[in-house]
């Protein structure tokens, strides 16, 4: 059961949040009007002016921000603070040409430190706790943030960053860790480390998992919190909009809680940019209302989710939103149609015998695309034989192609023989030639 940080702020009734919300915003617009040339011109562009803006019900009219407006006013483009007040610079790990880059305030940083453990605290930390962040430090803002709000609420922490697997369990077992912040895939990467290694976990303190940085499936958290013996919640954030900390699963693991006093979310449909009703799936945009070093206006994610406006029953107010379903930009078009990975992992979920492995491979031959899926299989038990696997070759099969609505081939893995990932993993490995 976890404790709030800032009950307050966290049960405000919904009719003081927006009005709270139409404040910050008002006055964000106004100061991105006046500091930030792109977004005047934006707005110029638009036909719009600071007083058009009265509350959260007139944000539709402004336009979107992409994450290419970004790069293009890389670095410090978008910055709406004097330099001089930018006592922090962060960077995405973009794939492709420049990282977007976002500027912290003093402020900025501590209210950062404030929303981080918000978070934690749904996780169930206190100033009891000791926390492992196994999220990288540096520009990547994972580690940080996590370690900002550990601290925050007192806690004991040890900044062990990524990497060096077999450290991190001895230390995690000496340390006496109660909770661990790191992705998802890594902590599957220390559980099966453990279970490899025949190390019981009676002999571990570890109470919860909060896990983020790349979309991850309930098939995925069973497996997690099985290998673990740990209580997992998904935490949501961005590096253009703070950092890890936007947004948090409470005990009930029932869609994360967005801060709504700091962030207005919006769910557009990808295709239109048409503002939708919370309850249908959509992507989500956000707009930073508390931000100085760099507020981001309806601020394209590419995430794709839903939001849930119904009570929690922990009584935290703010609106939650469910698990990812994919990326707008991930998406694979195989054959005319469009295949997310975590399509294929919600296929693999609850089939006796596969770890949440896996593996897409997209091909061109004889100008067909061609999908094959790459599974691991649990490690065989005794009597175990090649029609047991061809069995189950043909369940995998048949469940990711009702999921997908196109054929895939199969290809069972032993156990341990995907490659791992100490941060992100890819999914995706896409051979076609480039257009």
């Amino acid at each position: 059961m976890s404790t709030m940080w800032d009950p307050s702020a966290e049960t405000m009734p919904r009719e003081q949040l927006r009005k709270l919300q139409d404040e910050r915003l008002r006055d964000t617009i106004k100061r991105v009007y006046t500091s930030v040339p792109f977004y005047r011109h934006k707005m110029q562009e638009a036909g719009i002016r600071p007083g058009d803006i009265r509350g959260t019900d007139d944000l539709h009219l402004l336009p979107f921000t992409n994450k290419t407006d970004l790069r293009d006013s890389y670095p410090f483009g978008l910055f709406c603070a004097p330099q001089e007040q930018i006592v922090r610079i962060h960077a995405s790990s973009g794939t492709t040409g420049k990282p977007t880059v976002s500027g912290y305030t003093a402020r900025d940083v501590d209210t950062w430190g404030e929303l981080m453990a918000r978070a934690l605290s749904c996780a169930g930390v206190t100033n009891r706790s000791v926390v492992q962040v196994s999220y990288g430090y540096g520009l990547f803002t994972g580690g940080l943030g996590a370690h900002y709000g550990a601290e925050r609420i007192g806690a004991s922490v040890i900044p062990m960053s990524g990497g060096n697997t077999k450290r991190q369990i001895m230390l995690m077992e000496d340390f006496g860790a109660t909770a661990l912040c790191c992705t998802p895939t890594y902590a599957i990467v220390l559980g099966e480390a453990i279970r490899d290694a025949g190390i019981p976990l009676s002999r571990f303190k570890l109470r919860a998992g909060v896990f983020g940085a790349e979309a991850w499936t309930e098939g995925m958290r069973a497996h997690v919190q099985n290998l673990l013996n740990i209580r997992a919640h998904d935490v949501y954030g961005l590096t253009e909009i703070m950092g890890p900390g936007v947004s948090i699963e409470c005990e009930e693991l029932a869609g994360m809680h967005i801060w709504e006093d700091h962030f207005i979310p919006e769910i557009i449909d990808p295709d239109t940019g048409e503002r939708l009703p919370n309850g249908t799936p959509g992507e989500i945009v956000f707009t930073t209302i508390t931000k100085e070093g760099m507020p981001l206006i309806r601020y394209r994610t590419h995430d794709l989710t839903v939001l849930d406006d119904t009570p929690c029953p922990c009584g935290r107010t703010h609106v939650r939103m469910r698990k990812l379903t994919g990326r707008t930009d991930d998406m694979l078009i195989i054959r005319g149609v469009n295949v997310f990975p975590s399509q294929v992992e919600t296929a693999l979920h609850g089939i006796e015998g596969i770890e949440p492995q896996y593996l897409l491979v997209v091909d061109r031959k004889n100008n067909l695309d061609t999908l094959e899926v790459q599974v691991e299989m649990a490690p065989l038990l005794p009597g175990d034989e090649v029609r047991s696997i061809e069995r189950l070759q043909k369940r995998v099969e048949s469940s990711v192609a009702s999921m997908i609505g196109i054929h895939a081939d199969i290809r069972l893995v032993p156990s341990g023989g995907l490659p791992r990932s100490e941060g992100k993993t890819n999914r995706t490995k896409d051979l076609r030639p480039k257009e």
